[in-house]
């Protein structure tokens, strides 16, 4: 699965060498989204809860008749960075299950994969301070755009490494809870596809996450309330 989910840093993404802001303290939260996947509509729900031992939850689940999709990743906060500890990542569509799980042990500095992953994809995969998943991304896009820093990310997921780089191409209003706010637009373009992701104040996820592939949109999600 791609970023805007875990890749989209929305894995935006991912969404990779993150510096916190206190502005964006982490404090969980229930965010539901309008998306469309498949050309269909689909309802779509976000989370970040706390758990024991000073880790959180963070998930997206998006689910419509045709298919569903759920992204998990448990992590900490060192030194101001998002550090992934293991997630799961599961979908449902048309003839084909698929299910993986990742965990990234940081004493020995390796991620690895399991599941329905291809052997060439298991790792490990040395880690390197600041790398994150996908999944996470969205949270460090909302957190660095708040404090006007670079959008640079090393992306550990899936059993590859990638670099995600992000440019601010403007500000538009939307709407969340009924109040108009003013968003930043941050895009990232890597061959026929582009992963773009709204930002507004105070927000701790985008307002809305689109994937586009071959000039079409595959996948759109925007908030429609957050509590």
């Amino acid at each position: 699965m791609k970023p805007i989910l875990r890749h989209l840093p929305l894995a935006v993404a991912a969404l990779a060498a993150l510096a916190s802001t206190p502005a964006l303290a982490m404090q969980p939260f229930t965010a539901d989204y309008q998306a469309s996947y498949m050309g269909l509509q689909a309802n779509g729900v976000m989370t970040l809860a706390a758990e024991n031992g000073g880790k959180w939850r963070y998930t997206l689940q998006v689910k419509n008749q045709l298919a569903e999709l759920s992204q998990s990743t448990l992590f900490d906060e060192q030194n101001g960075r998002l550090r992934p500890l293991s997630s799961r990542d599961a979908s449902v569509i048309p003839f084909k299950r698929r299910a993986v799980e990742a965990r990234y042990d940081w004493g020995s500095s390796q991620a690895t994969w399991s599941g329905d992953v291809k052997p060439e994809r298991r790792g490990p995969v040395t880690l390197q301070n600041g790398d994150m998943d996908g999944l996470l991304i969205n949270l460090a896009i909302a957190r660095d755009v708040a404090a006007g820093k670079p959008l640079n990310y090393r992306m550990v997921d899936d059993g590859r490494v990638k670099t995600l780089s992000y440019r601010v191409v403007g500000k538009e209003n939307m709407t969340v809870d009924g109040k108009t706010v003013e968003a930043t637009k941050v895009s990232r373009v890597d061959g026929n596809k582009e992963q773009i992701a709204w930002v507004a104040p105070g927000m701790p996820v985008p307002v809305r996450l689109l994937q586009r592939e071959g000039g079409r949109d595959a996948l759109d999600l925007t908030i429609k309330s957050l509590r």
